[in-house]
């Protein structure tokens, strides 16, 4: 029995490079792009969903959006369950992170629901991850024996740099890290990003942040790994501190979700 290929679409750059390469036939087609929707995306990651998916459409990509009923930073479980990987803070003792279960919650098991209901009696499952070169240390077997990873990006030898001048040479816009707003994982260009926006972003992080705080104790939990609230955290690049940067802060392009 052929697999069922689905492509797991995050909105970002090796997402919308991948949907690009099966339109320009560097790569075969897939039966469907799923797009785990947090709920909590940045606006950025939203707007450029709006504007482009009739686009794939039109070249016959199959965009399915998938989404936990009960999208829950803190759930209901006695002692505060955080889904999220906050950082802790006491008086005595600084430096840990809560465990990191946001990801499998709203975004594999909705994506795995949605394949089931799809897939054929027994059909094999090849997930494609928009994984580049650069990231590599995130490959990783599937957990689940009918599925099987497949990283297009990195059979190619393709870098998140890469994937940026492929796009730039098709003239094709070039989009935004995606990510939830709130996430800890964030490096200081995107809290930079998202402070200096208009669109509410920071406005929710900020909320998240605040609403998380004393969830746990003894221990105080927030976003920023300085373990302050995010209104006292500089993120200011050192072009607005008024230094001249030589080089550029190059982006790792790694997200932590």
């Amino acid at each position: 029995m052929l697999p069922m290929i689905v492509h797991s679409n995050g909105w970002g750059i090796q997402s919308w490079t991948i949907h690009n390469m099966v339109i320009f036939g560097e790569l075969p087609p897939f039966d469907a792009t799923i797009f785990a929707d947090t709920g909590h995306e940045a606006n950025w990651t939203y707007d450029f969903a709006r504007r482009w998916t009739p686009y794939l459409e039109e070249h016959d990509i199959n965009v399915v959006t998938v989404r936990d009923e009960n999208v829950r930073i803190v759930t209901d479980r006695q002692g505060g369950e955080i889904l999220i990987p906050a950082f802790t803070a006491s008086e005595s003792r600084t430096g840990g992170q809560l465990r990191r279960q946001c990801t499998d919650r709203w975004k594999i098991k909705p994506i795995r629901r949605w394949i089931q209901a799809h897939r054929a009696k027994r059909q094999p499952v090849e997930m494609w991850l928009g994984i580049s070169l650069d990231e590599a240390q995130r490959m990783k077997d599937n957990d689940v024996q009918y599925i099987t990873n497949r990283w297009p990006l990195i059979e190619k030898r393709m870098t998140r740099a890469d994937c940026v001048t492929w796009l730039e040479r098709h003239g094709l816009e070039v989009p935004q890290k995606s990510a939830c707003t709130f996430c800890p994982f964030h490096d200081k260009r995107t809290w930079h990003e998202i402070k200096a926006g208009s669109n509410g972003d920071w406005a929710e992080a900020v909320q998240v942040d605040a609403a998380i705080r004393a969830v746990r104790p003894p221990f105080d939990l927030f976003l920023h790994q300085s373990r302050k609230p995010l209104p006292l955290v500089d993120f200011s690049t050192p072009e607005e501190r008024g230094q001249y940067n030589l080089w550029g802060e190059e982006c790792a392009g790694i997200c932590g979700v």
